[in-house]
């Protein structure tokens, strides 16, 4: 059962980890070189990597993550458990948070295509903001796993 913890925990950091990577260089690169273009090239450029970011490789991450924290949480000895259980409450808010505002303004990003400059901003300070949460949540996430790590 430890072999099986520590695995599952590993792999749930992991995750972790690259969720937390993917919102912050969205946050730190992304967006802020994005920002620099005329609004036709933002609507086109976002909406294909919108499109382009839906495939297996992200969605094992992104489905995995809370899955893999809610597996750690079940797992978790006395000590670490209450590090997984913040871990999987941050994941899930992650999730949570992308479901409710980001896709709900990337679908409404690509429906106003026609309008480029009204497109754009109805969605560029939105989307950055909850990505910044998104961001913080899965840090956070990351950062408990961590402690369920250490003290499994």
């Amino acid at each position: 059962m430890t072999t099986l913890r520590s695995i599952v925990l590993i792999a749930a950091t992991g995750a972790a980890g690259l969720q937390a990577g993917t919102y912050y260089i969205w946050a730190c690169a992304v967006m802020p070189g994005m920002g620099r273009t005329d609004d036709r090239t933002f609507v086109i450029t976002l909406n294909h990597m919108n499109h382009a970011i839906v495939n297996p490789v992200f969605l094992t991450t992104f489905l995995g993550a809370p899955l893999l924290a809610a597996a750690g949480a079940v797992l978790a000895t006395s000590p670490s458990r209450p590090w997984a259980i913040v871990a999987l409450a941050l994941a899930v808010a992650t999730v949570v948070i992308t479901v409710a505002a980001n896709i709900p303004l990337n679908n409404a990003l690509e429906a106003g295509a026609d309008d480029p400059a009204a497109a754009r901003s109805a969605f560029e300070s939105a989307w950055q903001w909850w990505n910044g949460l998104r961001a913080v949540t899965s840090t956070g996430a990351l950062i408990a796993l961590a402690g369920a790590l250490l003290r499994a």
